[in-house]
């Protein structure tokens, strides 16, 4: 009896172990789902914050350096004066080129109707995160000013934090690109873009890719990530400048409106 009561009881354990094991199983599975749920939660919300709630901060900052830019301007800004298609252009002579300010000073806006009729987005000196992050377009320190003899070279964030560049890849030959500082405005011209790896520094050279060479011209060029959501190479768009007028003369005609949206009321 004692033999037949062992051997019983052994026959029931395997019956007894498989639906703990299974039941074991079945809370790992349900804990591993419920984690993955949980992260794929958190990532899209990273992803929202990434895509959404930095451009928002970032535009109520910029917002903010466009009126203290606007407040050292200083009195009314003038009227652009009526266009008379019959007039020659106005030579206003060699641009004036004012010096850099230090980290984070703000040099002055940039507006790209191609980007639309609201485009006003903050120049400031620096490309470190905190410039770029939440201030606008950063300015290379180690390249010319507006208006200079060179390479006036800046860079932006493509989708995040203010999407400033957002739109670099609609720029055609021709566009104009106008750049507003204390001392007035430069009308620079679209040439071309170009793709490259971001160990391509020498696109911020005084003559862009060609080092060691004396420039003639004055450059403008701006750098973002590419592709747009991503940031494996760089988006380089190039442009020469055309003209320029003093603050006096008032802002170009083509923004006069953005001019005065972004400024004049502040």
């Amino acid at each position: 009896m004692v033999v037949q009561e062992k051997a019983r009881r052994a026959a029931t354990r395997p019956a007894r172990a498989a639906p703990a094991r299974a039941s074991i199983l079945r809370g790992t599975v349900q804990v591993l789902g419920e984690l993955l749920i949980t992260a794929g939660i958190i990532l899209l919300l990273f992803v929202g914050w990434q895509l959404w709630w930095t451009n928002i901060e970032s535009d109520a900052k910029q917002s903010a350096v466009i009126k203290e830019f606007a407040q050292g301007l200083g009195g009314a800004m003038p009227a652009s004066p009526e266009p008379d298609p019959s007039a020659a252009p106005v030579d206003y002579g060699t641009p004036a080129v004012a010096a850099a300010p230090g980290h984070a000073g703000t040099i002055g806006i940039m507006y790209i109707p191609r980007f639309g009729p609201n485009y006003t987005r903050p120049i400031v000196q620096g490309t470190t995160g905190d410039v770029l992050d939440t201030l606008g377009l950063g300015h290379y320190a180690n390249t010319a000013m507006p208006g200079a003899v060179g390479n006036f070279a800046v860079a932006g964030h493509r989708q995040t934090h203010g999407a400033v560049l957002d739109n670099i890849h609609t720029l055609v030959p021709g566009d104009k690109i106008y750049v507003q500082t204390k001392d007035g405005y430069y009308i620079y011209v679209f040439r071309n873009n170009q793709i490259v790896m971001p160990s391509r520094t020498d696109v911020l050279e005084p003559v862009p890719t060609r080092p060691g060479v004396t420039p003639t011209e004055s450059f403008l060029t701006m750098t973002s990530c590419n592709p747009r959501f991503g940031a494996e190479e760089r988006i380089i768009a190039y442009a020469l400048l055309d003209s320029w007028q003093p603050a006096s003369a008032g802002p170009p005609a083509e923004i006069a409106a953005q001019v005065a949206a972004a400024v004049g009321g502040n």
